[in-house]
C-alpha cells in the first residue's frame, strides 16, 4: 500500500496552484501566453471545454445572486449573507481563473520539446529526442483529466484526446498532487491535431486518423 502525501506538501502545491491562476488571469487579459517562446508552436486545448466551464460559471452568478435573495428574505443577518456571497464570490473567481490558466498555458512544441500541460494542475516536457512516433486518433470516452495506467499517460480535455506520442524510453510525470510515475506513451488533446503532427514531424505527411 502506497504511503499518503504528506498533508504539508498537498496545501503547498493547493497555493501553487491557486498563485498560478491568480497570474493566469492577468495573462488572459492581456492576452498572452506563458511559456510560449519566438518560433514555438502553441498547442490550445480549451476549446473542447470552454462552453461547458462558462455554462457552469453562469449556473454559479445564478446561484449567488438567488441565494442573496433568499437569505434577504428569511432574514439572515448580515454577517451570514456576507459570508456566503465571499465563498460564492470566491468559487466564480476560481472558475474564471482555472479557464484563463488553460487558455493562457497551451501545450507547446518548440525545437528542443514536446510540452504537455493542463492548467496549472499538470506540466510534463518531454525532449524531442525521446518521440519515437506521433500519430492522430480521435478518442471521445476517455476518463479523468490526468490519469496514468500501465505506462500510458493521457492528458483528457472534455473526455477526449487526439494525438498519441510513443516514446524511445520512460519520462517522468508528476501527478497533480506530487505522485511520479514513469510513463512511455502519451495521449492528449489538441484542437488542432494536425498542427501537432505538422510541428512535431515537419519532415513528413500527417497520418489517417486512427480511430
Amino acid at each position: 500500500m502506497k504511503p499518503e502525501r504528506p498533508v504539508g506538501d498537498v496545501a503547498r502545491r493547493i497555493m501553487a496552484f491557486e498563485a498560478v491562476h491568480m497570474r493566469s488571469l492577468v495573462l488572459w487579459a492581456r492576452r498572452r501566453r506563458d511559456g510560449v517562446g519566438p518560433g514555438d508552436t502553441p498547442l490550445p486545448y480549451s476549446g473542447a471545454q470552454t462552453a461547458t466551464m462558462a455554462a457552469f460559471l453562469v449556473a454559479m452568478l445564478i446561484e449567488l445572486v438567488g441565494l442573496e435573495i433568499i437569505l434577504r428574505a428569511v432574514g439572515a443577518p448580515a454577517w451570514l449573507r456576507a459570508v456566503v456571497f465571499v465563498i460564492d464570490a470566491y468559487s466564480v473567481l476560481i472558475v474564471l481563473a482555472v479557464i484563463a490558466a488553460c487558455v493562457s498555458r497551451p501545450h507547446v512544441v518548440s525545437d528542443g520539446e514536446l510540452r504537455l500541460r493542463y492548467g496549472a494542475f499538470f506540466d510534463l516536457r518531454i525532449p524531442r529526442e525521446r518521440i519515437a512516433a506521433v500519430r492522430q486518433v480521435r478518442n471521445y470516452n476517455e476518463n479523468g483529466l490526468i490519469r496514468i495506467e500501465d505506462g500510458g499517460l493521457a492528458v483528457v480535455v472534455g473526455s477526449q484526446t487526439s494525438v498519441v506520442v510513443e516514446l524511445t524510453g520512460p519520462v517522468t510525470a508528476v501527478r497533480p498532487l506530487g505522485g511520479r510515475a514513469e510513463v512511455t506513451s502519451v495521449r492528449f488533446y489538441t484542437d488542432d491535431p494536425r498542427a501537432a503532427l505538422a510541428a512535431l514531424r515537419p519532415s513528413q505527411e500527417p497520418d489517417a486518423v486512427t480511430r
